[in-house]
């Protein structure tokens, strides 16, 4: 900017000065006319829908809290921000993408466990376990008991 002439500088200058009025011109007008509404409202209050509150968030958010307090007259710059934060916390809520627990054992290593206990009554878990481990499976010894007790065989 100090490379330009001072007479296109000053111009720049008014150019940006007017620009900065005529923004500050139609906030004025806009807060009047929500000011008006709020008159015609009465003591009413006003409902908003999801989509309505989304949009109302994701501007005052921009705003911040500071500026939402000199401009929102509708609702509190408080309960733009909350707003915010639900639509945060929803749109990053991974709830409806997990299944419900941990997931079933294989049914081929079920199936080995079951015939390892049928032919080896006398082991346990634990040594059901190590079996197990020894041809690469790592399998806790409840999820073994609730194997066998799920096919009738008692540990």
């Amino acid at each position: 900017m100090d490379k330009l002439p001072p007479p296109i500088r000053l111009l720049v200058f008014m150019l940006a000065g007017w620009v900065n009025r005529e923004q500050q011109a139609v906030i004025d007008y806009l807060k009047e006319e929500n000011a008006v509404l709020r008159e015609q409202m009465g003591g009413r209050r006003i409902r908003f829908n999801n989509d309505q509150r989304r949009r109302l968030a994701v501007k005052g958010k921009a705003l911040g809290r500071k500026v939402l307090g000199e401009v929102a007259g509708i609702v509190t710059p408080d309960t733009i921000l909350r707003w915010y934060r639900k639509l945060v916390a929803r749109k990053y809520d991974g709830s409806r993408k997990r299944g419900a627990g941990r997931p079933r054992t294989k049914a081929n290593v079920a199936a080995m466990i079951v015939e390892m206990a049928n032919d080896n009554p006398l082991w346990g878990y634990t040594r059901l376990r190590a079996a197990l481990h020894e041809l690469g499976h790592e399998i806790g010894r409840n999820t073994i008991k609730r194997i066998l007790n799920d096919h009738g065989i008692d540990g």
